[in-house]
């Protein structure tokens, strides 16, 4: 056992090295939207909400929109199948505002995505040079939309996506998404869509934007239209495919509270944790094998009684709590110490790794906004 453990640790110390080094050479080409110039005046950006059941949302995400500083803008507000009063708040906000069309769709096709389709459908609708692809909960700072443009038009880009500030106000929550944010970065490694030469790339649903040229060229939302993670493999398919992406942070003038308490974060990962993992059942044991080791199991062996392994788990919780700091920082508006608690968190993650793998298969498929999808069309799809 103390061999195992020996082996294991050794290894997960120079893992950290390796991501710690990857972090630091990355977040070096991650540029902040906030020291950007404005875009004064160009062409027609057309910004697309989806929304089902945002009546709470809406009307401030969309008034935040409207007092940007870039003016030539067009929105398409989609309401998709909701069963609360977004459907008449939309038709109200289109009253308040000339460039504000909605778009009401009351059924969805077979082989899509309710989210999905309804982006796909805005889009039909859009007559800008740019798309802006974002969530009905999305609060922008005036300034917003005028130096991302200025970014995307600066760098000749296709794709531009920023980083929001992640919002919230409950302790274990905020903990919960800074060990989400932390896992994410290490494992995803988005700051890697900045590289030209690589094939990775990158997506978040507060903030994809994109021209809708290269959009129609890569084949539009029907060739991701059964991924509950549409707006991560949006901009990953697209810089494989290779167009021209990066990623920014845009802390200061994007926000959204990604979820109002654990237990809706727990519901809200239920959708796409599966999907994450290729909806392969080795990547589930593999992804809670690989989090206990490295973030719960050397915070209990440092009190175990042989010394080579209390140092060794005291080199992994330096060297990953390394990590945590520089992502933190620069990801996020959280407190690094957060990190003390990072072994509880962690159990919280295997359990919503746990729980959403669990329920997918207990139902057959996800359940998302109402609709249940079969987890036999959505691996069809993929």
């Amino acid at each position: 056992m103390e061999i195992i453990l020996i082996v294991l640790f050794t290894l997960g110390i120079l893992v950290w090295l390796v991501f710690l080094l990857d972090a630091l050479i990355g977040l070096r080409h991650l540029d902040a939207l906030e020291k950007e110039p404005e875009l004064k005046t160009g062409p027609l950006l057309s910004v697309i909400v989806a929304a089902r059941n945002e009546e709470n949302q809406i009307r401030a995400s969309v008034h935040s929109q409207l007092k940007q500083t870039y003016r030539h803008i067009e929105w398409i507000l989609v309401n998709d199948r909701s069963t609360d009063d977004t459907r008449n708040l939309m038709d109200e906000l289109q009253g308040e505002d000339r460039r504000i069309k909605v778009l009401h769709i009351n059924e969805l096709p077979e082989g899509w995505l309710g989210k999905n389709h309804a982006l796909y459908k805005g889009t039909l609708q859009a007559s800008g040079k740019w798309l802006l692809f974002t969530d009905a909960d999305v609060r922008f700072k005036e300034e917003a939309f005028a130096k991302a443009l200025h970014y995307f038009e600066r760098h000749e880009l296709d794709l531009l996506t920023a980083a929001p500030n992640l919002s919230a106000n409950r302790f274990w929550l905020k903990s919960f998404v800074a060990f989400f944010l932390f896992g994410f970065s290490y494992f995803k490694r988005p700051w890697m869509a900045n590289n030209p030469k690589s094939k990775i790339g990158t997506g978040i649903g507060a903030f994809n934007l994109v021209s809708k040229e290269a959009y129609g060229s890569f084949g539009t939302h029907e060739k991701i239209k059964m991924r509950p993670d549409d707006d991560l493999q949006l901009g990953m398919k697209m810089k494989k495919a290779g167009y021209r992406q990066r990623i920014v942070t845009a802390l200061q003038l994007i926000e959204v509270e990604w979820y109002g308490s654990l237990k809706e974060a727990f519901v809200g990962l239920e959708k796409n944790t599966f999907a994450g993992l290729n909806y392969r059942i080795s990547m589930v044991f593999f992804s809670i094998f690989g989090v206990f080791v490295t973030n719960v199991l050397p915070f209990l062996t440092i009190f175990w009684g042989n010394k080579t392994i209390v140092l060794l788990s005291i080199g992994n919780i330096v060297t990953s709590g390394i990590l945590y700091v520089v992502i933190i920082k620069r990801m996020t508006l959280f407190s690094p110490a957060l990190y003390l608690v990072l072994p509880i968190t962690a159990l919280l993650f295997i359990y919503s790794i746990i729980r959403a793998s669990y329920l997918t298969f207990k139902r057959g498929g996800i359940v998302w906004r109402g609709t249940t999808y079969s987890l036999r069309e959505l691996r069809e799809k993929e």
